[in-house]
């Protein structure tokens, strides 16, 4: 994002839109869960949908979907391309948060918490993908909780921060971004609740379709969440990431 010197100084190497990063992040991981349902669906179709108790389900968990090959392997390379950016991403939030609220010793604080959340965040997302739930469930399972957790804390902090710098913004797009992120979280929060409902319900009832409801309100957790960093888009919309080495004429 430009932090250092300048195209006076610096030689660029590769230069991109903040914004192009922002897409090309959160679509990794939304075109490889396509991907690996598709897959799930016409060559596995059976053993995806396939529930403990036996009962009709139409769709597969996003845990059964990434779990076969060849789907194991094309969900950890999307994520594997994905998890870079993602922690450069938390770097550059945390930066501009940082100059926003200078001398606020509160927000300041909750600024280091929503970077240690988002850490955490791509961190469990990563644990769940290369720890497969038909290889080691235990960890697969504490990598999921890590991750859907942190995911919502961080979004909850994120909205603090973004509730204090549209209320004194002069900029309509910071505005517009601090409400899209509250009614992606008030989304996600919902679908989280569903999924957990029928989650549990198929688990207690064992009911014809009931595991399908699960899986429909999982997926939706997921694109809530993508959507949310998506808003990105507002939060860095003149900002560029910029790799450069030294001029010739400032080397030593």
């Amino acid at each position: 994002m430009l932090p250092y010197g300048g195209l006076e100084r610096d030689r660029p190497l590769f230069r991109v839109p903040f914004t192009h990063l922002a897409v090309g992040t959160v679509m990794l991981p939304f075109g490889g869960l396509l991907v690996c349902l598709a897959v799930a669906l016409k060559y596995h179709y059976h053993d995806a949908t396939y529930t403990h108790c036996e009962v009709t389900n139409y769709l597969p968990s996003i845990s059964s979907a990434i779990s076969r090959v060849p789907e194991r392997y094309i969900w950890r390379g999307f994520i594997g391309l994905h998890s870079a950016p993602r922690y450069l991403v938390s770097a550059a939030y945390f930066c501009f948060y940082r100059r926003q609220f200078g001398g606020r010793t509160l927000e300041q604080l909750l600024s280091a918490l929503t970077l240690l959340l988002s850490l955490t965040e791509n961190t469990g997302l990563l644990v769940l993908t290369y720890v497969g739930s038909t290889e080691t469930y235990e960890v697969h399972k504490y990598g999921f909780i890590m991750f859907i957790g942190s995911a919502l804390l961080h979004m909850l902090t994120t909205l603090r921060l973004w509730f204090v710098i549209q209320r004194h913004s002069l900029h309509s797009e910071e505005v517009t971004s601090y409400r899209w992120k509250l009614r992606l979280f008030l989304s996600n929060i919902f679908c989280c609740g569903c999924a957990f409902y029928f989650f549990r319900r198929h688990n207690k009832y064992c009911e014809h379709g009931v595991y399908t409801l699960f899986a429909l309100f999982e997926y939706l957790v997921v694109f809530s969440n993508m959507a949310f960093h998506m808003t990105a888009l507002w939060d860095f919309r003149s900002q560029e990431v910029m790799v450069s080495t030294p001029s010739e004429d400032k080397r030593y």
